[in-house]
């Protein structure tokens, strides 16, 4: 472990987990997603001795789970990215009425650019929704020392506090200075029974208003005096308003400007920015998304510009900023900085694929072959909307293919549907929708494609695996017997890697009147078996070439030059550092061309 007065290079992640070290928290709680997973990661392999973390089943409940450590006056943090802000709002907006025992920061990882998002939100509007104060960090020290003084100031001012980082931040590294963890942090202590202050029902939380309003005035006279909003004085012909990296950038693009930079964007320090904005001739807002402070300042009476010339949208990176500043005439075209371009000729496209050897490919195949509409969700079988499968047809957010397939029971379509949803988002949010499917004698095929980890986002923990965050040995959900104790009449499980099996419990599962049924497709995904079968061959002699193995969709299956002489397509190969022999190729070959060899042999 890193020691007090050491300079380090971290990640924006790596050091935001040592600020929740730092400072002093007992409890993490979180739930993975781009680009915000590694923080619990870090937690728990660098500091799990000095406090607990776990990857709750979903947002809201890691918020719920920090609120009842918060409450319980140990301190706490929360992880998500930026989608999850969604999940959890529910439970974060009761937090700034009830108040806390102990400090409690959200860190949300906003995606700005989707790198890995089915949206591009900005999670800045949550802060005033929610009448919760949020700093933004432009590196890792920030993001280090934000965290430490977001707790500070969440028992100072007795409401949790949102720390907003983002992709650039969470996986750039830069230098931090470390130092020690807080001396005595708080320790758990006897529950509290203040019933007017944390219970918020309308009786109690409508007398906190006033109390939540004057929090608001109060945090916004710190803000006017705190270092973390620095003028930073140039030249005042232009005057430039930033946060995070976008400052950083703006420093960068516009060296001799004077630049206020905002470290705590909500409230924000009027005084300070009618100061800064008296002093230029031209004032600029440059933020990335949506015009969050530009809208602010004109509700002062700020003459300012900004969405004007800035895009809504994407990152603005330094050379987009200084393209923009230039056609708006900040800027004299000879600042234009032409990026090298290497002209590499032309590339092949490559598609996204499921890996080689993954549980999910016979599902797709089949769905495929099948032609029956498929609801989806978010998680690596996400992919099976594209070639060769093109048998997803739906995905919008975790937990939605259960209900849009009762949505699709509910209007009584002349088709019946099936529903592809992952282990871990079913724990997430499936149980709900699947429940809702009960109770209204929905019908179709819920098929839960169970790959026994949290794959997409690095495989972590969930409630169906043996183990949790920390490494302990945990009890095991079964997923077959919670779907029967919902009230699910038909629950059937089956190998992944059993194509006819498959396709056989599919079709008896789409023809059950009552109610849903539920098919488990269990495989485990191969990075966490570790442990491939010995690769299989073709041999070209028996090979058709009708491309029956190349509609499963595996990286493995290759074309060689030989063709059939009947059809003139070429015929199929096998590479074999790549096949991790699942055999599903082999089972849907219909001339039995595909066999199985020793992996040595085969690499020879």
């Amino acid at each position: 472990m890193s020691v007090q007065g050491q300079r380090v290079l971290l990640s924006g992640n790596e050091a935001i987990a040592r600020g929740a070290y730092e400072g002093g928290v007992g409890v993490a709680t979180g739930y993975p997603g781009t680009p915000s997973s590694e923080i619990l990661e870090v937690v728990a392999d660098l500091y799990k001795d000095v406090l607990y973390a776990e990857w709750s089943t979903n947002e809201k409940v890691a918020m719920d789970v920090a609120a009842g450590a918060a409450y319980s006056g140990v301190r706490a943090l929360v992880t998500t990215k930026s989608v999850g802000m969604n999940v959890l709002a529910d439970s974060l907006f009761y937090l700034p009425y009830t108040g806390l025992e102990a400090g409690l920061v959200v860190v949300v990882c906003d995606d700005v650019g989707m790198f890995s998002s089915q949206n591009e939100q900005d999670n800045r509007w949550y802060a005033i929704l929610g009448k919760v104060p949020m700093l933004e960090p432009a590196d890792s020290q920030e993001s280090k020392d934000m965290v430490v003084l977001g707790l500070d100031l969440a028992e100072k001012f007795d409401t949790p506090f949102i720390v907003r980082s983002g992709m650039r931040i969470a996986h750039s590294k830069s230098i931090v200075n470390l130092g020690k963890r807080v001396d005595n942090p708080p320790q758990a202590k006897p529950f509290p029974r203040n019933i007017a202050k944390y219970n918020c029902n309308a009786l109690f939380a409508r007398a906190k208003r006033p109390i939540i309003e004057q929090r608001m005035k109060d945090l916004q006279t710190w803000a006017e005096e705190t270092a973390i909003n620095r003028i930073d004085w140039g030249e005042t012909e232009l005057g430039i308003i930033s946060s995070g990296i976008v400052a950083e950038y703006a420093r960068e693009v516009f060296p001799h400007a004077s630049l206020l930079k905002l470290g705590m964007v909500h409230p924000l320090p009027e005084q300070k920015i009618r100061h800064f904005a008296s002093q230029v001739r031209t004032l600029v807002v440059i933020e990335e998304l949506q015009p969050f402070l530009e809208l602010q300042l004109k509700a002062m009476g700020l003459e300012v510009r900004g969405k004007d010339i800035f895009p809504t949208y994407d990152e603005i990176l330094p050379e987009t900023m200084r393209s923009c500043a230039i056609e708006a005439g900040l800027l004299p075209a000879g600042e234009r900085k032409e990026r090298r371009v290497i002209d590499l000729g032309e590339l092949p496209v490559r598609s996204a694929v499921l890996c080689p050897g993954c549980p999910h490919r016979s599902s797709y195949y089949l769905l495929n072959k099948m032609k029956v509409p498929v609801t989806g969700d978010i998680g690596c079988y996400n992919l099976g909307c594209l070639p060769p499968f093109e048998a997803q047809h739906t995905m919008g957010s975790m937990g939605s293919s259960i209900g849009q397939l009762q949505g699709i029971s509910a209007a009584k379509s002349p088709e019946r549907g099936v529903c592809t949803i992952g282990d871990s988002t079913f724990f997430h949010a499936g149980m709900a929708p699947l429940l809702d499917m009960v109770h209204n004698r929905g019908t179709g095929a819920v098929l839960i494609m169970d790959n026994a980890t949290t794959a997409m986002t690095g495989h972590q923990d969930h409630p169906g695996m043996t183990h949790n965050l920390m490494g302990d040995a945990v009890e095991r959900v079964d997923l077959a017997k919670l779907c029967q104790a919902m009230g699910v009449k038909l629950v059937k499980e089956v190998d992944a890697f059993r194509v006819k099996d498959v396709e056989s419990a599919l079709k008896e599962c789409l023809v059950w009147e009552d109610g849903p049924a539920v098919l488990i497709a269990k495989g485990e995904c191969i990075f966490v078996t570790r442990n491939p079968k010995p690769a299989y061959t073709i041999d070209p002699a028996k090979c058709i070439a009708c491309d029956s193995c190349t509609r499963v969709g595996c990286p493995a299956v290759i074309k060689i030059e030989e063709r059939n002489p009947k059809n003139n397509h070429r015929k199929s190969g096998i590479d074999p550092v790549l096949c991790n022999g699942c055999g599903i190729c082999a089972q849907v070959c219909p001339v039995g061309a595909i066999s199985q060899t020793d992996r040595k042999e085969a690499a020879e």
